[in-house]
């Protein structure tokens, strides 16, 4: 009798949910009524805990809504070329009224190398400040010179703008990145094809984007999003202190995160690294292990940018003032998680949790992320850029370009 009277108890208490046998939880919240075609009293629990983060999680959710409503997924065919044309014309328009004169060229030859495109050859000054970085600028460019109209250019390969708004007016100088308060012309950086940030792991620099999308998507595909550890995910050296919470919050919780600081050229003792010893380098098919990867800007835009992406991993992309030509491009919430330059280790670590907590949603904004840099970053996109970006700004010089000497005949390798 007492057997049965416990029975009866038991299903009064767990109020129905196992209707056709009896089972056991554990104290680890183990499943009440393993194979029971009702709900178990996990899935109930875990229902109210989805209620309850959601609300936790609520002005997230919001804003994936918001930004999901309001997108259109650009066409950046050859005859649409949606995608960037925006930023040619933004980055074009303080010439447009006046255009840019000879006098203006000459004023701004300090900031940058000087080009010439003459006749449908390249040509330079003799001495560069970055080889290399000239180098991968020249790639695209010879690739695309046999249609454009003579002109002078001022192309920037130092890692700062050069033409701020504070001090004077717009100058005609291209430079790899920017913040909004300059009126530099943003080109595709060097690193695209060479020149990029030179480290242990990638002696020659980080570039030759044509073949790190190859061996990323190879990785990637090796490692599925359920396979991949749920935490965060962060290496480079402290450039700027707005990775210091980060890495603080990897020594409190690294089950949340592993980021850590490593040497660069400037390091001289473990202060330089957040009081910690440097940890070792890794390569980029080693983030695609980890599902949530965090990009910091160094000097200026970060490189490796483009790279985390292609992990087919959630990219959290810290601030907002440091782009490159294709960043506009790309929406927060739609192909990556946007966080607060000066965000501290409690809003991080609720990105974090919001992400854990949101599996599926944080995939679909992986996939998108990753599928917006394939389908519209690849080598031959760069060169149609830089063909557009040229063509629209030879039509605002006001004089026609003649030879000068002492420039040296830019030719391809062969």
């Amino acid at each position: 009798m007492w057997p049965i009277i416990y029975i009866v108890l038991l299903t009064i208490f767990t109020d129905g949910l196992c209707e056709e046998q009896f089972c056991s939880a554990s104290n680890d919240d183990a499943k009440l009524c393993e194979g029971s075609k009702n709900v178990d009293v996990d899935h109930q629990r875990s229902s109210l805990y989805r209620k309850e983060t959601n609300e936790r999680y609520k002005k997230y959710l919001v804003a994936i809504e918001n930004a999901e409503q309001a997108y259109k997924e650009c066409n950046n065919t050859r005859q649409k070329n949606e995608c960037f044309k925006d930023v040619i014309a933004r980055d074009l328009k303080p010439f447009k009224e006046k255009g840019i004169s000879e006098e203006l060229m000459e004023a701004t030859r300090t900031r940058g190398t000087f080009y010439q495109v003459i006749k449908g050859k390249l040509y330079r000054e003799k001495d560069c400040m970055f080889p290399t970085r000239c180098a991968g600028i020249e790639h695209f460019l010879l690739k695309i010179i046999g249609n454009l109209s003579d002109m002078d250019l001022i192309i920037n390969t130092r890692d700062y703008p050069q033409s701020s708004e504070y001090f004077g007016n717009a100058m005609p100088v291209f430079s790899f990145s920017k913040t909004p308060q300059y009126y530099d012309i943003m080109y595709p950086a060097w690193a695209f094809w060479e020149g990029g940030p030179a480290i242990s792991l990638y002696p020659r620099g980080l570039g030759r984007w044509d073949q790190h999308r190859k061996s990323l998507n190879k990785a990637s595909l090796k490692v599925l999003w359920e396979q991949k550890e749920s935490k965060g995910f962060f290496r480079g050296s402290r450039t700027s202190s707005e990775r210091d919470s980060l890495i603080l919050l990897s020594r409190n919780k690294p089950h949340l995160v592993d980021a850590q600081y490593t040497k660069n050229q400037a390091w001289k003792s473990n202060e330089d690294t957040l009081h910690a010893a440097p940890a070792s380098e890794v390569s980029l098919e080693s983030h695609c292990t980890y599902k949530y990867l965090f990009n910091y800007r160094g000097v200026a835009a970060s490189f490796r940018h483009k790279h985390l992406f292609l992990c087919r991993s959630l990219v959290f992309h810290v601030g907002d003032e440091w782009m490159e030509f294709y960043y506009y491009a790309m929406k927060p919430w739609i192909h990556y998680i946007p966080v607060p330059k000066n965000a501290d280790l409690k809003e991080l670590e609720d990105l974090i949790g919001f992400a854990r907590n949101n599996d599926d949603l944080s995939k679909r904004i992986a996939h998108r992320g990753r599928d917006f840099i394939w389908n519209n970053l690849g080598m031959l996109d760069i060169s149609y850029f830089w063909k557009q970006l040229l063509t629209s700004y030879s039509k605002l010089l006001t004089y026609k370009p003649v030879l000068k000497k002492d420039l040296v005949n830019i030719k391809k390798e062969q």
